[in-house]
C-alpha cells in the first residue's frame, strides 16, 4: 500500500513504505567509544493536567524505553537540557526521573549520567546559583549516577564575565565526589545561553572553558560540546588534557567526529541516538573491530534524518523524536509533556517518518504505516 504524504509546498506526494525492518539485535558491549543517548520522557496522555501544571509522566513506558537503549549497549543521558529539561519537565519532575532511572540502571547493569543544573530557580545572585547547582549535584551523586554539569540560564544572565564562570564551576568541581561531564550547550539549542563562558566570541569562550578543565585535573571525566560546529569541536578536542574525553553533542556531524582522525576521536552524548539507538550501537560495534569504513557506511546515511529532526528551531527536535518512538512501538500515543507534539508541522513529521522508514528503523513497518496513516487522517490528509 502507499501513503499520500503532505509536502512543504502544500501538496501531497505518494510514498511506498518498506516492508522489512533493518535487522538489529542486541550484541556485545561497546568497547572503543562511550556512547550515551539523551532519552526522551513519555508523557501520560490520560492525566488531567493544565498547561501550567507539572508534567505527568508515564513512568513505566519511560523506564521501558531506557531498558531498550541499555539492552543495545548504550548509556542513557538522563534529565538533560533540551532532552527533558527547560521544555516541559520541571526540577521536581527531573529529580524523580533521576531517582527512578538511576535505580533502574542499577537493576539491569546499565550506565546512566544525569544532568545537574539550576532550573529550580529562574534567576538569582551567584551564591544562589551555586546553591541551586549544589542541590542538584548532590541528588545526582546520591542516586549513584554520574553527574553532567549543564549550562545554566541563570548563570548566563547573572555572570559579568569569565571570572564568574571560573568561580562557580571551580566551586562545584572541588566538591564533586566523582569526575563529572561538563556540558557546553550552544545558543542554537537554547538562545538564553548566548555568551556562555563569559563572551559571545566563541574563541574567547573556548579559552575560559578549557581553563575550567585545566584547573581541576581529576575532577572532569569529559566535556560535552553541543555547538553544531565540527571544526571547532575537533580543535577543542585536541587541546583537552590527557584523560579528559570529548563527548560530541553535534547531531549534524557525529559520524565523522566519532570516527575521529589521526589525532583522536569523540565519544558521544547525543539526542539523535534516541531514535537511532540500535543502529548507532551496531555501527560502534563495527568500529570496535577497527572498521572505520563499515562504521561510516552504517551511520552516514542517518545524517539526513538527524539534520531534519534538528533543523531550526533546533530546540524542538524532541517532537520528531517522540513521533518516531510512537511509530516504532515504544509508546502507544503521540503526546508530549508541555503539549510539544504540536511544535512541528505535519509536513515536517511526514518527512521524519519517510526518512526513518527508509533507514529501516521501525521494528514493525506495518505498525508504523498504520500509525502514520492515523495521524494523517487526524489532520485530514490521506483519505
Amino acid at each position: 500500500m502507499t501513503l499520500r504524504l503532505p509536502a512543504a509546498d502544500g501538496g501531497t506526494r505518494t510514498y511506498e513504505p518498506r516492508t522489512e525492518p533493518l535487522a538489529l539485535t542486541p550484541g556485545a558491549p561497546l568497547t572503543s567509544r562511550t556512547v550515551f543517548a539523551a532519552a526522551h520522557v513519555v508523557a501520560d496522555p490520560r492525566a488531567d493536567v493544565s498547561p501550567d501544571a507539572p508534567a505527568a509522566v508515564d513512568w513505566d513506558a519511560t523506564l521501558a524505553f531506557r531498558r531498550h537503549l541499555w539492552s543495545h549497549g548504550l548509556g542513557v543521558a538522563e534529565a538533560m537540557d533540551t532532552a527533558q529539561r527547560g521544555m516541559g519537565l520541571d526540577w521536581p519532575g527531573a529529580a524523580e526521573l533521576i531517582r527512578r532511572s538511576a535505580a533502574e540502571a542499577r537493576s539491569v547493569g546499565g550506565r546512566v549520567a544525569c544532568g545537574a543544573g539550576t532550573d529550580q530557580i529562574t534567576g538569582g545572585t551567584l551564591p544562589e546559583i551555586r546553591a541551586a547547582y549544589e542541590e542538584q549535584l548532590a541528588l545526582v551523586e546520591e542516586s549513584g549516577a554520574q553527574a553532567v554539569l549543564m549550562a545554566s540560564r541563570a548563570l548566563a544572565a547573572a555572570a559579568s564575565g569569565p571570572d564568574d564562570y571560573l568561580d562557580v564551576y571551580g566551586h562545584l568541581l572541588r566538591q564533586a565526589a566523582e569526575p563529572v561531564i561538563l556540558h557546553w550547550l550552544g545558543p542554537v539549542f537554547d538562545p538564553a545561553l548566548e555568551g556562555y563562558w563569559g563572551s559571545p566570541d566563541l574563541d574567547a569562550a573556548t579559552e575560559t572553558f578549557l581553563a575550567v578543565v585545566a584547573a581541576h585535573p581529576g575532577k572532569v571525566d569529559g566535556v560535552k560540546v553541543s555547538l553544531l560546529d565540527a571544526r571547532r569541536e575537533t580543535a577543542l578536542r585536541r587541546r583537552l588534557p590527557a584523560g579528559v574525553r570529548c563527548y560530541t553533542g553535534d547531531d549534524f556531524h557525529y559520524p565523522e567526529l566519532i570516527a575521529g582522525d589521526e589525532h583522536g576521536f569523540s565519544h558521544a552524548l547525543l539526542g539523535v541516538f534516541d531514535p537511532l539507538g540500535p543502529l548507532a550501537a551496531e555501527a560502534v560495534r563495527v568500529l570496535d573491530t577497527g572498521d572505520t569504513t563499515g562504521f561510516r557506511a552504517l551511520l552516514d546515511p542517518t545524517v539526513a534524518l538527524a539534520r531534519h529532526l534538528f533543523r531550526p528551531p533546533t530546540r524542538f527536535y524532541k517532537t520528531g523524536v517522540v513521533l518516531l518512538a510512537w511509530l516504532a512501538g515504544h509508546q502507544d500515543h503521540f503526546t508530549m509533556v508541555g503539549g510539544l507534539q504540536s511544535a512541528r508541522s505535519l509536513p515536517h513529521l511526514a518527512r521524519a517518518y519517510e526518512l526513518a522508514d527508509g533507514l529501516g528503523l521501525f521494528p514493525d513497518p506495518k505498525l508504523a504505516e498504520e500509525r502514520m496513516r492515523n495521524l494523517l487522517s487526524l489532520y485530514g490528509v490521506d483519505r
